[in-house]
Parts: structure tokens; C-alpha cells; sequence
């Protein structure tokens, strides 16, 4: 009963759908309704689909100029997107190290500094490159001394501080001065100038993406079957590509990774989308007009595209909810990518494919593509022996991939190419070391308890060198929060006592504190920076009159004084700069850390205390790794399981295949463990999230050939011709993907952008082997487990008693009496006397009384 029940079910299409039953077994029926559910919803489907296409084909000279009217849009537009290269930008708002910033943003003024190295020089030359230094417009100071922290090996270290702010052009200039002045001398300069580093960036991922686009045109070359497939995809790829750049200022600022490798990595992941509808528009064309074939082409691909999309769009969608925010970037404008090419495949390509059609039908050529048939027999032959060899496998990779040395800034990266600042960078490391700074931020005020905080930070073994307003020396020993007495002060300063009792009573009314004046000055102490910028503020206002040598002696002073305090002491908080004898992450770094915390606790409120520097971000991103690693792993498999659990329709199939591309990714981890080196916290969170919603579609595309084959054919025939067919798709989508990932990796300098295509390239790599070389020997072992653990979801089902004269458009299930003229389709168990018209009817099985008639 059931083949013959398949046979006519095989010969449905479209129309009125019937099933009328009498008195027939449970098991019949439920097949039977299962069955003609299936039928009902498809048609329903493709009523609505179909309409669509026709719609999409009939006006595609309008979609065609949306279209360009978005690129020529977008192509303006992208310039409106503000791309942020601070990583530290995109750490939870609760992190400490985002709070301090924002304090340090608001408090401070932050001046422009860098270091610069000259190597191959002499001690003299370097001194007198100094003094020439101080001469450059722009320049505030350089320090410079005979320490082995400034000159060593040959080579001179020069900080030098800047008279402006680092968002000011002319601090740009000034850099370029200083390169311009000693460009006969081997020089590095390590800056960290955001539009330099971006544009290097931008000019990196321009040469990769060339290199791609040519690789790219060989290979739809390759696995296509007429030349001119090619311009429609890459017209279509292109379009996508440039809307959505044009449209990430929707978002306000995005990251400079997704600025750089959205284009790529769009393409990467939505290619599959393109060869679903061209192939299916070949196979139409076979038998229909262009239009007709494009119509019918697009109505069958939209459930196929759209649900291929799906399990992409569920990893992407999981990086959203990453605490570290750079997940949730990179998630939305990849998604948003995702979607704008589902909408270019839709809606543009099937004009396009209307436009090229008369050129594809006259520069069609052979299948380059070859068969495969050794996969499918060699599947057969191992499938006893790979799926035990591949949990081993699956254990050794836990563990390896459990150690991978994880790490979370750039310091032991390390990149196949570098670029200008890179270079500079490394070669100051290796000539002097690294520096670990820090910035301390404390509330403001309390010179007393900053200058008993600083004396105990100074104490530790592991802090190298501390700087704050209650440490810096001015004048005869003085440091600058030192309270001095009108007479400490005039002596000081070689001001008159009594004019100096006048200006400390001006001081006085100016913060009300009338007691001072009434009870006596003499013992009135003021710290010398305040008092100092005090009497340059009344000397520039006229009220205190100083001689010409005294003037030029404190407007020196009042300059270096007034830049010191905007960069140490705010209105509301002071900043502390600490230098660390410590690298710059590590778990003994982030012990101190806390130390540091610990002593400031003694003077300050803790939720008034900032740590501010590489080594507090980097702390912050530890901490939020350990609970996004969980976060992120959970929700992909999460979201992916949901989605073949109703593609599949089973328990065991979803887990199979989560199994396998789980698998790929801790084997892909397993490699830095395994070669000795380091892979940035970063690089695990995206390319994980990618891998399991991105790879697990070259498992769904076996996984929905064998199981439709095997009920045609032997489980052998059918894994042989299941990987034949897939092959293709595998290998343009794979290949792509690992090309794209594998040439970011090479040809960018940016280590999280390369250390990410890296991974990415590598994981697909893997994922094409294991779901080649392991999916089918899993699938056809656990072919058993799959159709036990299979369910159905039985369709809606409404009710209906009526007499009379009735139109009926859809599936029913039950008994009819009366007349029937219309198109039937379906099963009857019972008793027809009726004329064919035209079709056919098959008696499936005999009852007693049961009569047919007819052509």
C-alpha cells in the first residue's frame, strides 16, 4: 500500500486536493493525512511564492533601477560612517575600564605623545638630536637622558609630548615635521594615529579583495555551466557588497573589523544563495522560455534560500549577546549583510538573469565539475570504522582545544605581514622593552591622601615608575601639592613678602575662607601649583605687578604647570600614571591589579577608583571571555539545533550534525596548542559563531540529498549519488570561504582582522574534510536512529459539515456524497462511479463491491 500510496503522492503538482476514506487502518490513514498535509502546504506555498516570482520577474526593469540607484546612493554614503579603532570602546558599559575612560574623556586634557627611535647613532649625536627636536614646531618636550631606558645598543629612545591634543590636526603635522627633519636617520616612530592605522587597514583589505574577486571569477568559472553565469553573480555579489557598506551609517559607528571584512566575509557567507537560484533557473530552462524559467526558478528557490540563510543568520544572531560589544557589532552588520543579499537575490538577480539569459544560452560549455563516486564508496566501506576513529578524534580535539593559549592584546601575535607602525612597535620592544602603563584615576582634592597613595604604590617591587600632582618636584625641592606659606612662597618665587600676604588674601576671599584672612595669614598654606596658577592668572589681569625677568620666568612655568595639571587633575577626579615592571596581561599582572585597587581602597572609595591602561582592558576582556566563551558556544548550537530539528524533522539527525561541526572547531583550536602559538580571546568568540552557523550548511546539503535518495535507491547508491550532488555546492561555497579567511590571514597586518581570517580560513578547511570524509560514514551508521528519533507535525485541520452546492479549493480528509465536478487528486477508499475527463485513475488495491470506469 505504501509504494503505490508514494507513486501517486510522486505524481502531485498542483490543484484541488481530495482524499476521501472509508474503513481504513490507522496506520493507512495516518500515513495518508501526513502525506497530503505535506501536499497542501507546499501548494499553498508555492501559490504565494509563485505570485511573488511573477511580480519580481514582470517589473524587473524597476528593481533594476532601485538597485542602482542604491549602489550610486551607497557609493556616497559610505563615507558618512564613523569607524571606531579603539577596541576598548566596545567593553560593557558596567566595565571599569569604559567608566574610566569616559571620566578621563571628560576630566582631562590628553596631549598628543609618542615615542621615537633612532638607531645606529652615537651618545653625542643623540644628545644633540634632543635639542633639535625641542626646535620642531609642535613640540612641547622630549625626554631624553643616558639611562639604559633612552639609549641602548646604539639606538636612542626619545618620548616626546606634543603642544595639542591627540584629535588635533596640527599634532599630525608636527609627527610629520619631526619624520621630515631626520628622515636621513634610521627612524621608527610608534604612533597610534586612528586615521593612519584605518587607511592602512582599508589599503590592505582593497589588495585582498582583488585577489579574492580574481579567485573568485575561476572558480564560478569552474563550477559553472555557460560563462555568462558568471557577470549575473558577480553583478549581484557586487551591488550587495556596496549597499551594505553604503548603509552601515544607519548604525552610527561600527568597528574597524567589521568596516574591513564585512564585504568579504558577506560574500563568503551568502555565495550558496546565488548557486541555488542559477541553478535552479538552468534546470528550468531546459524545458521553458526565460521568463517562465525565472518565474519558476525563483518561486522553488525562496524557501530553499531563505532557509539556508537561516542557520547563518542564528550563529551571527549569538555574537549579539557577547558582553564585549565588538560581538554585537560585528553580529548586526553582518546580519544586516546577510539580509541585504537575500533581497539582491531575490529581487535584482532575476532581472539580471532575464537581461544574460540569450548570452547564457549561447556561451554554455561542459560540467567542469567532476563526480566524486570514490567519497560515496569509500563513506560505505568505513562507515564501521571512521565514526569510533572520529570520536577519539573528537576527545584528543576537547583537550587540545582546551589548552589553546588564549591571549588578549597584540604583544605575542603575530601577523605573516606587518606594516609601518608594527615594524616601529617591534623594533622599540626588542631595543628597550615593553612598557605597561597605566592611568590611576582618584577623586580630586585630597592632595594629602594622593601623596600617601603614590609613597605606598612606590614601595612595590612590581611598579617601575609613578607620576602624579603630589610627586612632581618644582623648585628647591618642592613638589607641585607641596602647601607653602606666603613667606615659602615669596622666597620661592623672589616675590615681595608683602605682596605675596596680599595675593594669598585674594586667594583666600576667592574660596571664602574669611577666617584665614581675619585670623592671620602667616601660617596660611596653599599648594604651591594652585598658588602659582594664581598669581599668573592675577599678573595677566593686572592686578599684581612683576618685573620683566620674573614675568618671562613665570609664563614658562605657567605653561608647563597649566599642561601638567589638565592632563593630572580634573575638576572632579586627578589621574596617577603608573609604569609596571610586569608584561602587560598575564595572571600575575592581574593580581596587581587588584593590589592596586586594594591601596587606593585605603584612601578612596572603591567605586571612585579607575584603572585605566592595556593592562586593566585587556583584565576586563579576561573576565568577560570566561562568560561569553559559554554564552556564545550554547546559544549557536542552541539556535542551529532549533532550526534542523524542524528542517529534519528528527532528534539524533540535529545532533549528528552539531556533533560534526562542533567537532571542526575544536579541532581548529586545537592548532595554536599544538604549534606553539597564541590566538587572541577574540578569534575563538567569531570564528566559532561563523563556523556553526556558516559550515553547518555543507552538513544540511548531504544530509537533504541522502535522505531524499535513500528512499529511492540502496543506502550505498544513495551516499555515492548524495555527495556527487553535493559536491559542487561544497565546493564553491567551501572554497570561497577558506580563500577569503586564508587571504585576510596572509595579507593584513591588523592582528585581529588577520588572526580572525586565519581561524576562519583554517575552521572551513576542516569542516569541508570532516563533513566529506566523516557526515556520511555517521549518516549511514546512524541511519537507524534517524527514523527511529524522526517526528511529525501534523498540519492544521478544520472541520466543516455543509449540504447544498459547495466549492471546496484545498486538502479535505473525510466522506463525500453527492456530485463531483473539478479536478481530483487524492485517494479514495470506497466505492466511484464517475467519468475521466482527462487524467487517469489507478484501482491500488480490490474490495468487495469496489467498481472503477473510465479512460
Amino acid at each position: 500500500m505504501k509504494e503505490d500510496i508514494n507513486e501517486v503522492m510522486r505524481n502531485m503538482k498542483e490543484g484541488i486536493n481530495w482524499s476521501i476514506k472509508d474503513n481504513i487502518n490507522d496506520k493507512t490513514k495516518g500515513y495518508i493525512k501526513e502525506s497530503m498535509g505535506k501536499i497542501a502546504e507546499k501548494n499553498q506555498k508555492r501559490k504565494l511564492t509563485a505570485r511573488f516570482a511573477a511580480f519580481v520577474v514582470d517589473k524587473r526593469a524597476l528593481f533594476l533601477f532601485i538597485f542602482a540607484a542604491l549602489c550610486v546612493f551607497s557609493i556616497f554614503s559610505s563615507s558618512w560612517v564613523q569607524v571606531e579603532q579603539d577596541l576598548a570602546a566596545f567593553l560593557a558599559d558596567d566595565a571599569e575600564t569604559k567608566k574610566g575612560l569616559k571620566v578621563m574623556q571628560e576630566e582631562f586634557v590628553t596631549y598628543g605623545m609618542t615615542n621615537i627611535m633612532i638607531a645606529n647613532i652615537s651618545y653625542e649625536q643623540a644628545e644633540l638630536i634632543a635639542e633639535r627636536m625641542k626646535s620642531v614646531k609642535g613640540v612641547f618636550s622630549v625626554a631624553f637622558d643616558e639611562t639604559k631606558a633612552h639609549y641602548n645598543d646604539a639606538s636612542a629612545l626619545y618620548n616626546v609630548i606634543f603642544a595639542y591634543e591627540e584629535n588635533d590636526q596640527r599634532y599630525v603635522e608636527a609627527i610629520n615635521a619631526l619624520k621630515e627633519e631626520f628622515k636621513e636617520y634610521d627612524m621608527y616612530i610608534n604612533i597610534g594615529l586612528d586615521d593612519v592605522y584605518i587607511d592602512t587597514i582599508i589599503k590592505e583589505i582593497v589588495v585582498v579583495s582583488i585577489y579574492i574577486g580574481i579567485i573568485i571569477i575561476f572558480v564560478l568559472i569552474f563550477t559553472s555551466q555557460s560563462y555568462a553565469e558568471v557577470p549575473v553573480m558577480l553583478i549581484t555579489f557586487i551591488s550587495a557588497a556596496v549597499i551594505n557598506m553604503g548603509t552601515n551609517f544607519f548604525f552610527g559607528t561600527i568597528s574597524f573589523v567589521s568596516n574591513s571584512v564585512a564585504a568579504v566575509l558577506q560574500l563568503a557567507l551568502s555565495v550558496d544563495y546565488a548557486i541555488i537560484l542559477i541553478n535552479r533557473f538552468r534546470e528550468e530552462r531546459e524545458t521553458l522560455p526565460a521568463r517562465e524559467a525565472a518565474i519558476n526558478a525563483l518561486s522553488k528557490a525562496i524557501l530553499e534560500i531563505s532557509s539556508s540563510s537561516l542557520t547563518t543568520i542564528c550563529g551571527l544572531l549569538a555574537m549579539t549577546f557577547m558582553k564585549f560589544r565588538i560581538g554585537f557589532d560585528m553580529g548586526i552588520v553582518l546580519m544586516k549583510a546577510i539580509a541585504i543579499s537575500l533581497f539582491s537575490v531575490f529581487l535584482l538577480m532575476p532581472g539580471l538573469l532575464m537581461v544574460f539569459s540569450k548570452m547564457i544560452d549561447k556561451t554554455r560549455h561542459g560540467n567542469f565539475m567532476p563526480k566524486i563516486p570514490f567519497i560515496g564508496k569509500f563513506a560505505y566501506s568505513t562507515r564501521k570504522v571512521i565514526p569510533p576513529v572520529f570520536v577519539v578524534i573528537l576527545i584528543a580535539a576537547i583537550y587540545f582545544s582546551g589548552k589553546c593559549p588564549f591571549v588578549y592584546g597584540y604583544e605575542l601575535l603575530k601577523t605573516a605581514k606587518q606594516n609601518e607602525m608594527q615594524i616601529a612597535k617591534n623594533m622599540i620592544r626588542e631595543t628597550f622593552g615593553s612598557a605597561n602603563s597605566l592611568a590611576l584615576v582618584i577623586p580630586a582634592g585630597d592632595y594629602e591622601s594622593e601623596g600617601k597613595l603614590i609613597k605606598e604604590l612606590e614601595s612595590q617591587d612590581e611598579v617601575e615608575y609613578i607620576m602624579g600632582l603630589s610627586n612632581i618636584k618644582a623648585m628647591d625641592d618642592y613638589v607641585l601639592t607641596d602647601r607653602l606659606t606666603p613667606r615659602e612662597f615669596s622666597e620661592l618665587t623672589d616675590l615681595d613678602y608683602e605682596v605675596a600676604k596680599l595675593l594669598y588674601a585674594a586667594y583666600a576671599v576667592r574660596d571664602e575662607d574669611y577666617g584665614k584672612v581675619v585670623s592671620g595669614l602667616d601660617t596660611y598654606g596653599v599648594p604651591l601649583i594652585d598658588m602659582f596658577i594664581f598669581l599668573c592668572g592675577q599678573a595677566k589681569e593686572g592686578y599684581v605687578k612683576l618685573d620683566q625677568d620674573l614675568q618671562e620666568t613665570l609664563d614658562e612655568a605657567y605653561t608647563q604647570m597649566s599642561i601638567v595639571k589638565q592632563q593630572l587633575q580634573g575638576e572632579n577626579y586627578s589621574r596617577i600614571l603608573v609604569n609596571l615592571r610586569l608584561p602587560t596581561e598575564g595572571e600575575e599582572t592581574f593580581q596587581f591589579l587588584d593590589t592596586i585597587r586594594e591601596i587606593a581602597g585605603k584612601y578612596y572609595d572603591d567605586g571612585s577608583i579607575y584603572l585605566v591602561g592595556e593592562a586593566s582592558n585587556f583584565y576586563d576582556w579576561s573576565k568577560a571571555f570566561s562568560s561569553d566563551n559559554i554564552l556564545v558556544g550554547v546559544l549557536s548550537v542552541v539556535f542551529v539545533i532549533i532550526i534542523l530539528l524542524f528542517t529534519f524533522k528528527s532528534v539524533a539527525l540535529p545532533v549528528f550534525l552539531i556533533a560534526v561541526i562542533q567537532g571542526s572547531i575544536w579541532i581548529n583550536f586545537s592548532f595554536p596548542y599544538l604549534t606553539g602559538s597564541y590566538v587572541l580571546f577574540m578569534h575563538y568568540l567569531v570564528a566559532s559563531a561563523i563556523q556553526m552557523g556558516a559550515n553547518i550548511d555543507y552538513a544540511i546539503v548531504i544530509s537533504n540529498r541522502y535522505l531524499s535518495l535513500k528512499n529511492e535507491m540502496s543506502r550505498r547508491e544513495a551516499i555515492i549519488e548524495a555527495m556527487n550532488q553535493s559536491f559542487p555546492t561544497l565546493i564553491t561555497s567551501g572554497l570561497m570561504m577558506a580563500v577569503c579567511g586564508i587571504l585576510i590571514g596572509a595579507m593584513t597586518s591588523e592582528p585581529v582582522i588577520a588572526g580572525m581570517g586565519e581561524c576562519i580560513g583554517r575552521g572551513t578547511i576542516i569542516s569541508l574534510v570532516l563533513v566529506m570524509f566523516v557526515l556520511p560514514q555517521i549518516l549511514l551508521l546512524g541511519d537507524k536512529i534517524i527514523e527511529k528519533t524522526s517526528f511529525t507535525i501534523s498540519p492544521f485541520i478544520r472541520a466543516l459539515n455543509a449540504k447544498g452546492t459547495i466549492y471546496v479549493d484545498g486538502q479535505i480528509t473525510g466522506q463525500v456524497s453527492g456530485t463531483i465536478i473539478g479536478n481530483l487528486r487524492g485517494i479514495i477508499h470506497g466505492d466511484i462511479n464517475a467519468i475521466v475527463e482527462s487524467g487517469e485513475m489507478k484501482v491500488l488495491s480490490e474490495n468487495p463491491g469496489s467498481q472503477s470506469q473510465g479512460e
